[in-house]
């Protein structure tokens, strides 16, 4: 019987993480699902078991350092030794300035970027020993310039986009590979509560497919879609006051907990 590479994906539960779960489990890997929920993880588990694939749920908080090391060393004793790391699990909070709420920033950051090293100090050391793998962080657009009500969010992508980007140049001839994915609006259930504008909204299944091809391909970074990623790119260049004028069209004060880009 053939050996499957393994994947662990963090934030399997739901959205682009479980849509991914689904999909690589397709592309022949055995994947290690964590998050928080158990019962949406089994569900997604048998559904792969179902499909002629093999996916193991392990729960565990991504904010919790020992939690996310204990989790990904149960799947490599149960499945083998991590071929590819997702790092996937985030949330986003409204930062909002009239009751500023350090505590939701620091949940949002633990959450959307510390979980991401975590799972990298959990994956890495092995990798660089076999000296193969793929380290895939599920950045955003948003990462890429602050939006109205979206410091937390901004900033945790911000930093993830940047952390991976600096570990790919420190990789370089280990081996391992680094992947960054900045997606734009996608519909899942963090963006099923937004009622402002989200351009070029795309459906879950596209954009993971999107993603997939990119991991396959091993390609340093993925911005999609083209068009907004080129938009809110040269949206940096501008000055200050045009952006700010640009950035202000996005009313996310409609929204009680908008979700950003990349889900």
């Amino acid at each position: 019987m053939s050996v499957r590479p393994v994947c662990v994906i963090t934030g399997a539960s739901s959205g682009l993480g479980r849509g991914l779960a689904r999909r690589l489990a397709r592309e022949g890997y055995a994947v290690a699902l964590l998050a928080r929920r158990r019962e949406p993880m089994e569900e997604l588990a048998a559904e792969v078991a179902a499909a002629g694939g093999r996916a193991a749920v392990y729960v565990c908080d991504v904010t919790v350092r020992h939690e996310v090391l204990k989790a990904v060393e149960g799947a490599r004793q149960d499945l083998g030794p991590v071929d590819l790391l997702v790092a996937n699990a985030g949330i986003s909070i409204n930062t909002r300035v009239e009751n500023f709420d350090a505590e939701a920033v620091e949940r949002v950051i633990r959450t959307n970027f510390l979980g991401a090293v975590y799972a990298v100090e959990a994956v890495l050391p092995e990798m660089l020993g076999r000296r193969t793998g793929h380290l895939v962080a599920v950045s955003s657009l948003a990462g890429f310039g602050g939006l109205p009500l979206s410091a937390a969010y901004s900033a945790s992508k911000a930093a993830l986009t940047n952390f991976f980007e600096s570990l790919r140049l420190d990789l370089r001839g280990t081996g391992v590979w680094v992947t960054v994915i900045s997606p734009g609006f996608v519909k899942t259930p963090m963006t099923s509560h937004n009622r402002h504008p989200m351009p070029f909204l795309l459906d879950l299944d596209d954009a993971v497919e999107r993603m997939v091809r990119g991991i396959r391909a091993r390609k340093k970074s993925l911005v999609f879609p083209r068009r907004l990623g080129a938009v809110v790119w040269a949206a940096r260049l501008l000055p200050r006051t045009w952006y700010d004028a640009l950035a202000s069209r996005i009313d996310r004060r409609k929204s009680p907990e908008a979700g950003g880009p990349g889900g």
